[in-house]
């Protein structure tokens, strides 16, 4: 092997080193990058898991309470079979016209309502 060809590889290699160097610093660069918004990701996870376990709880707390408020002698589907009723005696029961008379029409807007409350 010449001397000129030997020196041409062990600079070539050298470049190759600093190349590779260059990369792998780059590398621990983004890990640390990822590594540092991987543990921001995981403390806002817990924060927002901690909130949402204190909104449940007060969810539950309030539905307690309203469900305590609520007469058990009331019947809710007694309502809406009287809605069903006004609605067959020729009156609307929806929103937009409601009491008034139907003139013999079917209304989207009241079969559309009954139909949400029979669900």
């Amino acid at each position: 092997m010449k001397e000129g060809n030997f020196l041409d590889r062990v600079m070539e290699f050298e470049q190759q080193l600093e190349s590779t160097h260059k990369q792998f610093r780059e590398l621990i660069g983004f890990v640390a990058q990822m590594t540092e918004e991987n543990h921001s990701l995981q403390l806002e996870n817990h924060h927002l898991r901690k909130r949402l376990e204190e909104m449940d709880n007060q969810t539950q707390t309030t539905s307690k309470r309203q469900h305590r408020k609520k007469s058990p002698n009331v019947d809710i589907g007694e309502g809406v079979d009287n809605l069903a009723r006004l609605y067959n005696e020729g009156f609307h029961v929806c929103n937009v016209h409601y009491g008034s008379s139907r003139k013999g029409e079917d209304c989207l807007f009241c079969l559309s309502f009954l139909n949400k409350q029979n669900v």
